[in-house]
Order: structure tokens, then sequence, then C-alpha cells
């Protein structure tokens, strides 16, 4: 079915199964200590914070946010929104793959601080996405920044933030979408096949769900963008995919519905790879080839 995980990615996998001493992990913890297990992931297996020229948090709109500006910073501005099921994850927890994509991309990275569930439902974490765009788009200049380079990226939960945000604030120029979620039913092969035993699983985005929607419609297209009637129009999309993460097949679902709406796609699957490892650098090689590559990406679709 699938390829074997690569060593390195099993060893992290192993040592969060050791540290949980059999019990649960992730997302299926109480809400608080999946948060700090999440910060504590971060920390352990990100490395050490890469050099940049200037940190500073910032207000972009109403919404907070933590601005990379790296050396030699081109002029260039990614916003990104962290994954974590729209119920963990921090500044702190994504800050040092923030900067090593600050680096690979020449681009400064506003790192945005959305609104999390269960505390704030369904829309909160996409409205604070949606000012954060139309912040950027219109003031950019105030971080140093050019107005018509401006990307939308992120991770799980958070790409799929950016890519609702693509379609409903036209004007990025291109987005990168980090094993995104793209469905909530949660229904593919890639969830029957890779559900248990991957680290994420079907009851962990099932939890997320229903802790992020409140009661909300789960097929909505600004839940599940792999349902908007139309993709057209949107700008070109990086997609990166796990060969063994139960969203692999709704990330490349998502990625051929944007090739058929006519938008320049470039999908790669990262083979021996799990939900989650894009933030391992400090631990793995195969996740810093995937920041220097999307970061490449970007470098070159923001001229």
């Amino acid at each position: 079915m699938t390829d074997p995980l690569d060593p390195e990615i099993r060893a992290v996998m192993d040592a969060l199964a050791a540290a949980a001493a059999g019990g649960p992990q992730g997302l299926e913890l109480p809400v608080e200590e999946a948060r700090a297990a999440s910060d504590a992931t971060g920390r352990r297996f990100g490395g050490e914070l890469a050099p940049v020229a200037r940190v500073e948090d910032r207000d972009l709109g109403g919404v907070g946010a933590r601005v990379l500006w790296p050396a030699g910073h081109d002029g260039a501005l990614v916003l990104w929104f962290h994954g974590g099921g729209w119920v963990v994850g921090s500044l702190d927890g994504f800050e040092a793959v923030c900067r090593a994509l600050a680096g690979a991309s020449g681009a400064a990275v506003a790192m945005v601080d959305y609104r999390l569930a269960p505390e704030h439902p369904f829309p909160a974490a996409l409205d604070d996405a949606l000012t954060a765009t139309r912040w950027a788009l219109a003031h950019a200049d105030e971080l140093g920044c050019d107005p018509a380079r401006v990307a939308l990226g992120g991770d799980s939960a958070g790409a799929n933030l950016a890519t609702v945000a693509a379609r409903r604030v036209p004007g990025a120029r291109v987005q990168c979408l980090v094993y995104p979620v793209c469905d909530a039913a949660l229904d593919t092969a890639s969830y029957r096949d890779l559900g248990e035993g991957f680290g994420l699983t079907t009851a962990s985005m099932a939890r997320c769900f229903e802790l992020y929607l409140s009661g909300a419609e789960p097929l909505d297209p600004d839940v599940s963008p792999l349902r908007a009637p139309d993709l057209g129009g949107l700008p070109p999309a990086f997609v990166l995919t796990c060969s063994h993460d139960p969203l692999r097949d709704e990330g490349e679902a998502y990625s051929a519905a944007l090739s058929a709406a006519g938008v320049v796609v470039d999908l790669r699957r990262y083979d021996g790879t799990v939900h989650g490892f894009f933030r391992w650098i400090g631990a793995t090689d195969v996740a810093r080839r995937a920041v220097s590559e999307a970061g490449a990406w970007l470098r070159a679709g923001l001229r």
C-alpha cells in the first residue's frame, strides 16, 4: 500500500509514543494538555531557532502576528497560519519552522495568531485569517513588504484557513499548502488505511471538527474547501502531502480540483512521512528538505 516510514520519522514517532507512556497522544488529550504537548513537540523536534534579521509582534488590522524578517529580505511577505486542528498550536511552537521558511524563501513570514477553538469556534479562526489577509494586501508596505507580493500559506488546519482566505480575498500572488485539511467527510481511502498508527488519527480529526464547528455545517466550503463550487482564478499553489497521512487523499483531490479549474499546481508527495513532520526540522532530513523546497518555490513565485 505505502512505502516504509523514513527511519528518522519513525524515530520521532517512537519518541513521542515513549513520552506518552502508552496513553493518549496529541489531539486525543484534553485541550490544555494537547496544547502543551504540541508546543513541547515543536521545541523538541524543531531544533535551534535559526537567526533572522528582525522579529516583531505586530497587529494586522486587529489580529496579532509575529513577523520574522530574514537577512536579505527581498520585499515579499508570507502570511502563515499554523496547524493544530484549529484547537492547538502557538507562535512559539511553530517559530522554528517559520524562521527556516523565511530564510529559504527570502520573504518576511508573518505568523498569524488566530483564535482557537473551542473557546472561539467557527468562524472565529477564519474571520481572523480573512482580516489578516485583507490587511496584508492593503498594508504590507508597513512591514517593509510589497502588497503585490503576498503569499498565503499554512500547514494542516492552517492550510485550510490559507486556501479559504485565498478564495474569499483575492489578491495573493501564490498559496503554499502543507498537508491541508480540505474536507470534513473523513471518508477517503487514506482515512480508511492510515487513520490509526501514524500519529494523526481519524478520531483526532473528528474531535477537531467537533470542537471547531460547534454545530456549524461541516460541508460548508469555508470548512471543506474541496466542496467549493468554483476554484477558478485562485493563485498558483504548492501542495505538500505525506504518504502516511489520513489527509493525503483529500489534499491530492484538492490539488486535482485546482488543476481542473485552471490553477497552476505543484503537488509533491513526500514518501515515508507522516502528518506534522514539516516542523521536525531539528530531527529529520526530510523535513529540512521539504521546508527548503517550499521556500524555493515561494521565492520563485513571489519574484
